[in-house]
């Protein structure tokens, strides 16, 4: 009974037991084909996103700055600098976690009170400042407040530590010369790109591109190996012609004369004769270029070399100059402008009185409408317009300056009798204030006309001969004379000046106003041309209002300081010839 219990027993089969064993290799098999799975999807599917989420805990990059380029003066004086700034800004991830973090009540508040304080300092509202950040808890950038002192910036890093507000380290433009050269120089906006002036022009040149350092980081912050360089590309710095102690001199003498004659506007230019370079070009009223908050745009134009006028008088040595070119007159002729006025279809050409015979000389010393008017009728239309075309009016001056104005000079084929007549005395044609620059300039140049630059050593241009070199000396001398007797408060201690006169009626609506503009320009020494120097006056208030009255003694100051700052030899003033003549002065 025992043995065959026993053999029935060793029959059964443990059909528990390989159940469960069946299940285990199941779950196991299970399991290494899910880790199959796995590592083929990361190593054959999407194995570039698991890297870039390794490399985003390991891998950094960071920017190499490259500061914007400087723009100098000819002698090497800054004008325009970037200068370290710091910026404040939020992380909206870094902000929004940290304000979820705060669990108790004591540091809620003392989270609130540094925020109430950050908000003072910026001068924001803290509802702006929450605005600003956002809800976002994706967003990682934005700015709070650009370029705030290091100071502020110091006090907003260390005291008041707020999870989330960032102090980045930025250049701000800043402008050494301020008023001074502002309209020459211009300014950039709070990003550093060239918005006006120099700044614009030259943007590309003044900006560089910065670098990068692609570099793994171990725990504790610190490189441990640099996986990519890009060097950073430096900018150019800028040299500009104008020489700043000239430019500082023009500011001064035309800021004092438009406050001294009331006017609304002024303007200066000194160019180097043979060169074309631009020595100084300001304007007045001016403004701060590091400090433009609440500036009308109006006044960050040039008005140099935008403004248009009509230049009056300053033009009569052009008409000579052309009547001696076509060969109608000679330097010694004698011009009858009696009686003083005359009809020309219609309409009235007059001196305020009959000066009755006058020399070339004399026509421009008592700067004689009828007498360059008789010129005028002797020269061919065309002929006395191409001279004015060739001068380089109705053109630009070759600067390339953003907003630089051509001038207006129609060429069209009927002209009457009367419009040449006022085109002689400068009417009927509006030119800037660079424009007549590079005129007298060319008149000092032997006729020999050049384009103009701003920038220091331009490339070698030998310009073209407009007009007869002789023509243009003659007439030179004749203007000399003008300074001598017609305008003496344009004359320069040691130095013989050569220059002419202007007083312009504005243009108005049907016809002129009653407000003028006073301008004088003029070339030096005349022994050795060397510098010209146009000044403008705009609307003088007042009694005063002639071009020999308001503009001649800022050219005087102007161009004696310029001299002098340049160490130009004074000429040998005793040889200067003296003409006697009638008293009266048209300056038309």
């Amino acid at each position: 009974m025992g043995t065959k219990a026993k053999r029935n027993k060793a029959n059964l089969k443990p059909t528990t037991i390989a159940w469960r064993f069946h299940v285990v290799v199941g779950l196991i098999c299970l399991v290494f084909t899910s880790l199959v799975a796995r590592s083929a999807y990361i190593q054959v599917v999407e194995p570039e996103s698991l890297q870039q989420k390794g490399e985003n805990r390991t891998v950094r990059n960071a920017k190499v700055h490259s500061y914007r380029g400087a723009i100098l003066d000819r002698n090497g004086e800054e004008l325009a600098i970037s200068v370290p700034v710091k910026t404040v800004y939020a992380d909206p991830q870094r902000f929004i976690e940290g304000k979820n973090a705060l669990k108790d009540e004591r540091t809620r508040k003392d989270w609130q009170k540094r925020l109430d304080v950050l908000a003072q300092v910026l001068d924001m509202n803290v509802s702006a400042i929450i605005d600003k950040i956002g809800t976002n808890p994706k967003k990682r950038f934005t700015y709070l407040s650009r370029h705030v002192s290091p100071q502020m910036a110091d006090y907003i890093e260390v005291s008041l530590n707020i999870p989330g507000i960032e102090v980045v380290l930025e250049t701000k433009r800043f402008y050494p010369s301020g008023e001074i050269s502002a309209h020459v120089v211009g300014f950039t906006n709070v990003d550093e790109d060239g918005i006006e002036g120099i700044e614009r022009l030259f943007d590309e040149h003044l900006t560089g591109v910065n670098g990068k350092d692609k570099y793994i980081k171990d725990a504790h912050g610190n490189r441990i190996e640099i996986l990519e360089k890009v060097d950073k590309q430096d900018p150019e710095d800028i040299t500009l012609s104008i020489d700043q102690r000239i430019q500082a001199l023009a500011y001064r003498e035309l800021k004092a004369a438009v406050k001294s004659f009331q006017a609304i506007s002024g303007s200066v230019v000194v160019l180097d004769i043979h060169s074309g370079e631009i020595l100084a070009m300001v304007n007045g009223p001016s403004y701060n270029p590091n400090n433009r908050k609440g500036m009308a745009t109006h006044r960050f134009r040039n008005r140099a070399i935008t403004d248009m006028f009509e230049p009056g008088s300053t033009m009569k040595p052009l008409t000579i100059l052309s009547a001696l070119e076509l060969g109608s007159v000679e330097k010694d002729d004698i011009i009858n402008t009696s009686p003083g006025s005359m009809r020309i279809g219609g309409r009235r050409v007059s001196d305020p009185r009959n000066y009755g015979k006058l020399s070339l000389t004399e026509v421009l010393i008592k700067s004689s409408n009828m007498g360059t008017t008789r010129l005028a009728m002797e020269i061919p239309k065309e002929f006395l317009l191409s001279k004015f075309f060739e001068m380089g009016f109705s053109e630009d001056t070759g600067t390339g300056l953003i907003g630089e104005s051509s001038g207006r000079l129609s060429d069209r084929n009927r002209w009457s009798k009367f419009e040449l007549a006022t085109l002689s005395w400068g009417y009927g044609l509006a030119i800037t204030p660079l424009q007549l620059a590079r005129f007298y300039a060319t008149l000092g140049n032997g006729g020999k006309k050049v384009p103009l630059s701003i920038l220091k050593d331009p490339k070698f241009n030998e310009g073209e001969q407009v007009v007869d070199a002789e023509n243009a000396r003659t007439v030179l001398h004749m203007m000399e004379q003008v300074v001598l007797q017609g305008a003496p408060k344009a004359k320069v201690d040691g130095y013989r000046v050569a220059g002419k006169t202007g007083t312009v009626r504005k243009a108005a609506a049907g016809g002129y106003s009653n407000e003028y503009m006073g301008i004088f320009a003029g070339v030096a020494p005349v022994s050795d041309p060397k510098i010209v120097v146009v000044v403008v006056i705009n609307e003088p208030g007042g009694d005063d209002y002639h071009g020999g009255e308001v503009a001649a003694p800022v050219f005087s100051r102007i161009m004696k300081g310029a001299l002098t700052t340049l160490n130009i030899a004074p000429d040998d003033t005793s040889r200067i010839s003296q003409l006697t003549v009638k008293e009266g002065d048209n300056d038309a």
